[in-house]
């Protein structure tokens, strides 16, 4: 059945006000850094000692089974790590938590060294005593991505501490989201 000319939606033609450019690194990470996303910081430890990084790139894949991805650079001082332990923390930052971000996301230091308060989880893995929730996970699997690995880990547990306001990384600085009051 064909709609009626009078019913059919009006196409509207935005008018290119722009030059389409190649997608280099400079392009790539002005794209990205226009895109808000939530700040996580990824934990673990294969055996040599805790290691974490702070993560933009959290993506849930499955609700069954319940699986979760994050991208993690191969140049990245936790890589060895991650490319190895069987499990992580994927800890949930609140949205006062610039500095805990700012610290897994500086090279060349101990991240888990003062300020830093962590512990370990009875199944062993490390995590962040401020963090207002985490997930832990078991990794499935690791997928090699131009530079960076994407690793799938199955969610196990969660555990919530306070409710929070989300970090988030938007335009190169750390934000937070204003909810918007809900009208009855």
């Amino acid at each position: 059945m064909s709609v009626p000319a009078l019913h059919r939606p009006a196409l509207s033609v935005v008018p290119d006000c722009s030059e389409e450019r190649v997608v280099d690194a400079d392009v790539y990470r002005s794209v990205f850094r226009r895109h808000a996303a939530g700040v996580v910081v990824i934990t673990a430890d294969a055996g040599h000692g805790p290691a974490g990084f702070t993560a933009t790139s959290l993506v849930s894949v499955s609700l069954l089974p319940p699986l979760v991805s994050f991208a993690i650079a191969t140049s990245a001082s936790s890589w060895p790590t991650v490319s190895t332990a069987n499990s992580l923390v994927i800890n949930f930052l609140s949205a006062d938590q610039h500095a805990i971000a700012g610290r897994f996301a500086t090279s060349g230091i101990d991240r888990f060294a003062e300020p830093t308060r962590w512990s370990r989880l009875a199944s062993g893995e490390p995590v962040l005593d401020e963090a207002p929730s985490y997930l832990r996970a078991q990794v499935e699997h690791r997928f090699a991505v131009g530079d960076h690995y994407l690793v799938v880990a199955r969610l196990a547990t969660h555990t919530e501490r306070r409710e929070h306001e989300p970090l988030l990384y938007h335009d190169g600085r750390y934000a937070t989201a204003t909810p918007k009051a809900h009208h009855a």
